[in-house]
């Protein structure tokens, strides 16, 4: 049930992401031959109007197939007026773009369908105080509740680190035990740690562990969309950081993952509940935002790059520049979809 649930997400996004793009594509009067979710045999096939509307073999994709533009053969051109060939550089960038944007839209109405349904957060009671650490030293105590951090009010446990972070050397906390203010002054520990991309970074730390007492935030109608606004700002900037460094070899490139663990994940969110699977939809739509804006040539990035070529220089790049470029974005793509594919099947093997 859960790889039903998870193929079904995949589809989901990939028809919202080619919507975008056939959106985009009528406004400007472009004609749409097809538009397909997945790879492959068709194995449905509507005609509505001038477009083929199909479901393919291999629900791993999807593409919508422009008049005068194809991938698979970039010298495949068309000069009708209703031909993307013939629309100006700017007015392709946007189609191009329009499907990214529809991911990145997607994931915002998820995270705003989270507000409204209720965010669980963690309160800001204290459960272990380790040892000789400058929490113990202070005096704070098991269940006590932090209320205030250098007169900055405190009510999730999230803000806590963040705010020890941001400080400069002694800080003043209030906490409440036994229904008694107490008002307490430390200095934090600076520890050298690993962030989430295995890079050495130093943090302020006081030594403190959460007790499991949560709260569900439900957020009013205006709120919910400037929380929705900065977790999908949040997402998309932590997806762009784990393609800078995966470029840089900071990440190994044995992190990254495939098909497999997309939806093996999406999978196992599923089993967790509806928030889960909204919460991990919702950074799937922005990776795949992000991904496609990559400046690979057979990608909406690459292709952005050929319209900009065009617009700077006057000229689009010739065909057979394009041809050989566009293979050489194909045997980029594939080769990175079969690393995905050889790290997941690793990382199940090693799992038995």
């Amino acid at each position: 049930m859960g790889i039903l649930v998870a193929l079904l997400v995949l589809s989901v996004l990939i028809f919202f992401h080619e919507l975008g793009h056939f959106t985009a594509a009528r406004f400007f009067g472009v004609q749409v031959d097809v538009f397909s979710i997945g790879f492959g045999k068709r194995l449905w096939t509507k005609k509505i109007g001038k477009t083929e509307w199909s479901l393919s073999a291999i629900p791993l994709g999807g593409y919508v197939k422009m008049k005068g533009q194809d991938d698979t053969d970039p010298t495949n051109v068309s000069y009708d007026d209703d031909s993307y060939n013939t629309k100006k550089p700017w007015q392709r960038i946007v189609i191009l773009l329009a499907g990214p944007f529809a991911n990145f839209l997607m994931a915002f109405f998820l995270y705003l369908a989270i507000s409204y349904m209720g965010v669980p957060k963690l309160l800001t009671y204290v459960d272990k105080v380790t040892k000789d650490a400058p929490a113990y030293v202070a005096g704070i105590q098991k269940e006590d509740k932090i209320l205030q951090i250098n007169t900055k009010n405190i009510k999730y446990w999230e803000e806590i680190g963040d705010t020890i972070n941001a400080s400069q050397g002694q800080i003043t906390l209030i906490i409440e035990r036994n229904n008694t203010l107490h008002t307490l002054q430390l200095t934090p520990k600076v520890i050298e740690d690993k962030n989430v991309f295995g890079e050495t970074i130093k943090r302020k730390i006081i030594g403190i562990t959460p007790l499991p007492k949560q709260t569900t935030v439900y957020y009013g109608f205006i709120d919910g969309f400037s929380y929705a606004w900065d977790e999908t700002i949040k997402a998309s900037t932590l997806i762009f950081k784990s393609v800078e460094k995966l470029l840089t070899g900071v990440v190994s490139p044995d992190k990254l993952g495939g098909i497999i663990t997309i939806v093996d994940v999406t999978a196992q969110a599923s089993h967790a509940g509806i928030l889960a699977l909204f919460f991990f939809t919702a950074l799937i739509s922005v990776n795949l935002g992000v991904l496609n804006l990559m400046p690979i040539p057979a990608l909406d990035g690459g292709h952005i790059m050929f319209n900009l070529y065009e617009i700077l220089r006057g000229k689009a790049p010739s065909e057979s520049a394009m041809y050989y470029i566009t293979l050489i974005g194909w045997a980029l793509l594939i080769g990175l979809m079969l690393l995905g594919l050889y790290n997941d099947v690793n990382r199940l093997w090693g799992a038995h």
